[in-house]
């Protein structure tokens, strides 16, 4: 039978509440000061973006998370949505050395959360303004999801004229669009666009490259083109039944929960997730947050070979999601028309492949069926856009590592389309670079990258000791309430 929505809108919202909620001031302070403020400090090299992570730390120690902002921002100009996003746990606070230690990590991502909400908050705009005198080159964007949105605000830091193509009909891609909702809400993605914007990049939305807008018309009107259209579609099961109404794409459902209310949205009372990424992990736990009654992860291989982050895989199984280790569908099973069920098959893994067990086949109920297995690689669609582009074997685009640069040199790349799907601060990262290759490209001049404002103290030791004094907890109270 068609889906319905399962709970009220007061049930929806307690369920779909932020997971990791904002420090309070005492708290931000307290954790502030458990920092050694490494002089080499590791989590910065954990960083794609580079944040001067004990710079910012030690000014939230002494009571100015406006400076705190302006060293994170600088570095990452969507360092609001990956305080929010980003694995910290095995990025910058994975490698913090209190773990060395038998401690506690940092909370990097939740202090960082404290500084970029303090100046959103307040309206402060921490970011300096871009040269007043332009460079007279200009650079198309194509897609607005976080490389394309950091590789072009750092264009714009550096005097050049952008514009963003953008197909959907809201900036930030997978930020605006396939973030479960309890880690971060649309509305966090959008006002990062409106930073950017804030810039002089001009984005247009609903313009699909290839068809609205030749390349050719871009090769004329820009000097150099940055590609950062992340993946495609959603990869195919390829078994019968696939096709049924109840049958979807993870990223889909995902992204419905982003552009609509809640509580109106229909959801199976038996839903079944087939992968074990992280997409999946989020499809899964948003079911069940939703008001399935049962909902539950298909994986062909083991426990351990899932893809998905640990602290991933624990929360799905705090919500009550449930998990199918090696098994694979073989086919949707539909009654009057709907999904009723999916047959699996027990799986094993020989030398490296998972290969099904003749004569294990079951079914499983279910009236929901989210595929989250991956998505297609760009090269094919790229290569219709620029015919002579270099993708290697797997679809992505071929590009140098540090620069963005293509076999074309005009044509710079970076985020899921050049490495294949990572996260979004790997795309940031990499949007970056990209800006300074085409810098370079374009004037012949090798582009220095912002240079992060420089740490309090001295070298003389991990407690960074310098001429302040750290605030106390009423005081960074009564400076935050102003």
């Amino acid at each position: 039978m068609p889906l319905q929505p399962l709970l009220s809108a007061s049930a929806i919202a307690a369920n779909f509440a932020e997971i990791k909620p904002p420090l309070r001031p005492q708290e931000a302070l307290i954790e502030a000061n458990r920092c050694l403020f490494c002089f080499d400090a590791p989590c910065i090299m954990a960083c794609p973006t580079g944040i001067d992570v004990p710079a910012f730390i030690k000014k939230i120690a002494f009571g100015n998370p406006v400076g705190a902002a302006k060293t994170i921002l600088t570095a990452n100009i969507l360092g609001d949505s990956c305080a929010r996003v980003c694995p910290t746990k095995v990025l910058c606070e994975g490698a913090c050395v209190l773990e060395d230690r038998d401690e506690k990590p940092i909370q990097i991502g939740r202090l960082q959360r404290f500084a970029t909400d303090y100046v959103n908050e307040r309206g402060l705009n921490v970011l300096p303004p871009p040269p007043a005198q332009k460079s007279g080159k200009r650079i198309a964007v194509i897609g607005s999801g976080p490389a394309g949105l950091g590789c072009a605000a750092t264009l714009a830091q550096l005097g050049h004229s952008v514009t963003i193509f953008e197909k959907q009909a809201q900036p930030g891609g997978l930020n605006t669009y396939g973030i479960a909702y309890y880690k971060m809400t649309p509305a966090v993605s959008l006002a990062e666009v409106e930073l950017v914007k804030s810039l002089g990049v001009a984005i247009r939305c609903g313009v699909t490259v290839g068809l609205d807008v030749s390349i050719a018309q871009l090769e004329k009107d820009y000097d150099a083109i940055f590609v950062g259209v992340g993946l495609g579609a959603g990869t195919r099961l390829r078994i019968p039944g696939e096709d049924l109404p109840e049958v979807r794409d993870a990223l889909e459902f995902i992204a419905e929960l982003r552009t609509q209310a809640l509580d109106t949205l229909p959801v199976g009372r038996r839903v079944a997730v087939i992968g074990c990424g992280n997409t999946a992990i989020d499809a899964v736990s948003q079911a069940k947050r939703l008001g399935a009654a049962r909902s539950f992860i298909i994986y062909r291989r083991g426990e351990g070979d899932m893809s998905a982050y640990h602290f991933e895989y624990d929360l799905a199984k705090n919500d009550g999601a449930e998990f199918i280790f090696h098994a694979a569908p073989v086919e949707i099973i539909a009654t009057d028309g709907h999904v009723s069920g999916i047959k699996l098959v027990r799986t094993r893994v020989v030398n490296g492949k998972a290969e099904v067990i003749a004569g294990t086949e079951w079914t499983e109920s279910c009236d929901l069926v989210l595929k989250a297995v991956g998505q297609e690689k760009q090269g094919e669609f790229l290569q219709k856009l620029f015919p002579h582009l270099t993708v290697d074997a797997r679809g992505v685009v071929t590009h140098d590592k540090l620069t963005g640069q293509t076999n074309l040199p005009h044509v710079f790349a970076g985020g899921d389309c050049g490495n294949g799907g990572r996260e979004v601060v790997n795309a940031v990262g990499e949007g970056k670079k990209a800006a300074h290759g085409i810098h370079a490209f374009l004037t012949q001049e090798t582009a220095t990258p912002p240079v992060q404002p420089s740490r309090l103290g001295s070298k003389t030791g991990p407690t960074g000791s310098g001429l302040l004094a750290p605030v106390r907890a009423h005081e960074l109270e009564a400076a935050l309430s102003k």
